[in-house]
């Protein structure tokens, strides 16, 4: 994720298919695909983040097809085939990432990628030009360990820690198909069962690394406390669906607006308003816009949970439903330090008070959230709007994470610079 951190709490199972379709004209009629599931998370991502080749054919294959599985936690967690032969690794889909790492160490042998076992493994030496304390867009704390390898560390903002060493491994898809060496984090101390899959526009990202000229995601609706846990789809590639799909540009700035709040790799998009209801809201257009020190940027970020605006929206939204249900709130209740529009009781009917709520963007774009979807059941009988201020978590930017991304299609076209979107059922889009 990008700027803004992610939580990764419940225990909801998501079950989403990759199809992988290759950018190389080569291999223009294969596809992947993958099961994904949607589990908890333990650590936040975006602002707990600091912040090369397309996908080669060994041989040649027509139509090949590859189904593997992964888990979700409140953040999509898909499955990739790591290394030669590949080893099936658990990652965190996240468009507000740019390193990718795996976990490589034996606290979790069913999950953990032993890289003795992959002949395509290496680790990057001390000398290597991505193993410095800051290359152009990537700020990394890499350090010499005392084999004079690049040693990594990643904290994020819940205080878990990610180290380990940065090396380069493929991603093989079949005896056919598979990335070019890439690099990203091999973590021996994390506390998190899953990785990253980093997919944001910098250079180091799996998306920039592999060459991807799109990529695509359709979350289908959370269901807490189901026994079968409902299915999406993820493309790498061109989606069989994109005619439908309307587009907002991504925005970029100069390099003076660019610090110190300002995340340049996110994909930032320009948000016009927010509607509850039939009500417009009456938030300047500015509040969703970077200043020149950054804050205020809007970023559509996978790997974040919930949706997280700035004190200037945020206190719009908390005055309409303070006045629409204001008898009903929960005072005093904060939950993870930034939900605090919190309810007991019945949350369908306090949702059918509040009404829809809808994200506005330019060219007629809209996120529309239906009353039934406006509240989060966060367990104890208490639901709360899934919108937080992102000033609690020192955050000054407003983060679109995926619980308002349920049944929708999101492209992020790197090419065009340009993320579509469309409405779906996303339980069938697979």
């Amino acid at each position: 994720m990008a700027t803004i951190p992610s939580t990764r709490c419940f225990f909801v199972f998501f079950a989403f298919f990759i199809f992988f379709n290759s950018v190389s004209s080569s291999i223009q009629n294969n596809s992947l695909s993958f099961t994904l599931t949607y589990l908890p998370l333990s650590h936040q991502s975006a602002a707990a983040k600091i912040r090369t080749n397309s996908l080669s054919q060994q041989a040649s294959s027509s139509g090949s097809n590859h189904r593997l599985s992964f888990k979700y936690s409140q953040a999509l967690i898909v499955s990739l085939p790591i290394g030669t032969p590949p080893q099936a690794q658990p990652m965190v889909l996240d468009t507000g990432s740019q390193l990718s790492w795996i976990q490589c160490h034996n606290k979790t042998p069913t999950t953990s990628f032993d890289p003795s076992l992959s002949s395509s493994f290496s680790i990057l030496p001390c000398n290597h030009p991505i193993c410095k304390p800051r290359v152009p867009d990537f700020t990394l704390p890499t350090t010499c360990d005392q084999n004079r390898l690049c040693h990594y560390s990643y904290f994020y903002a819940d205080g878990t820690l990610a180290e380990g060493n940065l090396v380069r491994e493929k991603i093989t898809f079949s005896r056919y198909q598979s990335t070019p060496p890439v690099a990203l984090g091999c973590a021996t101390a994390s506390k998190d069962a899953e990785g990253i899959l980093g997919m944001n526009l910098g250079r180091l990202s799996f998306a920039s690394q592999a060459k991807m000229s799109k990529f695509s995601y359709c979350t289908p609706r959370r269901q807490n406390n189901a026994k079968i846990k409902p299915t999406g789809a993820f493309y790498l590639g061109q989606n069989p669906y994109s005619r439908s799909f309307k587009y907002v540009s991504v925005l970029t700035f100069p390099q003076s607006q660019r610090s110190p709040n300002f995340d340049p790799f996110a994909y930032t998009v320009g948000m016009e308003g927010i509607r509850i209801g039939a009500k417009r809201l009456d938030i300047p257009r500015s509040a969703f816009r970077p200043d020149a020190g950054g804050s205020g940027q809007t970023i559509i970020d996978s790997g974040t949970e919930y949706t997280y605006l700035v004190n200037e929206a945020y206190d719009k939204i908390q005055q309409e439903i303070t006045r629409l249900v204001g008898s009903k709130i929960r005072k005093g209740y904060v939950y993870r330090r930034s939900l605090d529009l919190c309810f007991n009781g019945n949350a369908m009917m306090i949702g059918r008070l509040i009404g829809n709520m809808v994200f506005e963007f330019g060219k007629g774009v809209e996120i529309v959230i239906s009353k039934d979807r406006v509240l989060d059941d966060v367990g104890r009988g208490i639901s709360c709007l899934a919108i937080g201020r992102s000033e609690r978590l020192d955050v000054p930017s407003n983060i679109i994470g995926n619980f308002h991304q349920q049944n929708q299609w999101v492209e992020f076209d790197i090419v065009n610079r340009r993320v579509g979107f469309g409405g779906a059922d996303c339980s069938k889009s697979v």
